[in-house]
């Protein structure tokens, strides 16, 4: 049985390394009232090796812009750019479902090194 795309089959370890997932902070948010779905804005840098990427989150609901800027986030910062509108999101911010399907943002719990990489 083929499980290409299917959420629960497995994959290889050099599969998952290709998966470029870094820890940003959280420099700007705007509102972004042209998404379809309520969605901020973010301004995130992630060192000097990737630099200062821009990225679209619907994450209104769990997240308020003062609460979010000089926070960390995980994103994944190797997938193409995004149009998304007028708008080009360049890296996939990470979140989990809360209980009522509105997303929570992926974080570090404790202060570390913009840059880093999930392993």
């Amino acid at each position: 049985m083929d499980h290409a795309g299917s959420t629960t089959g497995t994959i290889t370890f050099d599969e998952f390394l290709k998966v470029d997932i870094r820890v940003g902070r959280i420099v700007a948010v705007e509102p972004f009232p042209q998404a379809r779905k309520p969605a901020f804005k973010l301004t995130i840098d992630f060192g000097p090796e990737i630099g200062t990427k821009r990225s679209s989150a619907q994450i209104t609901v769990n997240h308020t812009p003062e609460e979010l800027v000089g926070s960390l986030v995980m994103a994944v910062v190797n997938f193409p750019p995004r149009q998304i509108g007028p708008f080009m999101s360049e890296v996939l911010t990470l979140g989990v479902p809360d209980a009522n399907g509105d997303v929570m943002l992926i974080r570090p719990d404790r202060d570390v090194p913009v840059g880093g990489r999930l392993y």
